[in-house]
């Protein structure tokens, strides 16, 4: 009966219905402060006692599950730290490249600012693409060769050049530049002087950074008229 009523009570399987039966066996036909000992000691082989609950000792494994994932997940934890730091780490590289390739770029801006006051078709040369196309101020399209030859030609004289509100943006080999420009100049009969709004386009090819397209719009005042110095 006992050994019926430990297996129903527990419903473990067979595993610990047989040892239940042995126990109750032991218990039922024990005489004796012997067959007490003997039983207690059995039961505390069989069973957690020092947990005082009477569950069966393999259930002490699975008491050390948590532990386990615990310790997986602390070890998760820190594998998600160190990802986060290199990432962070990593960030920083092209932040730092970012701001030499800006220096770099406003050098540029100064180069061909001083090519095109010197009128040095040399310098502009090296510097423009041979794909290069350039949109005027009036709406003119002008590749490398028109540009240089209309130099080389004086067609297109600047005496003084100013750049102001320059800003550089990078998107990995390319860089776009928006400024503001106050010149004097001339093209031609006419007088091109005044304020301009241009966009220029660098490319870094083979580590070298070339203008590939450069468009100006004349900044005008209030009343819609062209903005003199």
């Amino acid at each position: 009966m006992t050994a019926e009523w430990e297996k129903r009570s527990c419903g473990s399987g067979g595993f610990f219905a047989r040892r239940s039966t042995c126990i109750s066996y032991l218990s039922v036909s024990g005489h004796g402060m012997g067959h007490l000992k003997r039983n207690q000691a059995l039961r505390g082989f069989l069973f957690d006692s020092p947990l005082g609950c009477d569950l069966p000792s393999d259930t002490h494994m699975r008491r050390q599950q948590p532990r386990e994932t615990a310790h997986r997940l602390s070890g998760y934890t820190l594998l998600v730290i160190f990802m986060l730091i290199f990432v962070h780490a990593a960030g920083a590289l092209p932040r730092r490249e970012n701001h030499a390739i800006h220096k770099e770029i406003e050098a540029l801006e100064q180069e061909w600012r001083q090519a095109i006051v010197d009128n040095n078709v040399k310098v502009m040369d090296g510097l423009l693409a041979d794909d290069y196309i350039g949109i005027t101020s009036n709406g003119t399209i002008e590749t490398k060769a028109q540009v240089l030859a209309q130099r080389r030609a004086g067609t297109v004289r600047i005496t003084a050049l100013n750049i102001n509100d320059m800003h550089v943006r990078v998107y990995s080999d390319t860089a776009v530049v928006t400024s503001r420009a106050d010149l004097t100049g001339s093209n031609g009969a006419s007088d091109i002087s005044g304020e301009y709004r241009y966009t220029r386009v660098y490319n870094r090819r083979f580590g070298k950074w070339k203008i590939v397209s450069f468009e100006a719009s004349r900044m005008h005042d209030a009343t819609g008229k062209p903005e003199k110095r």
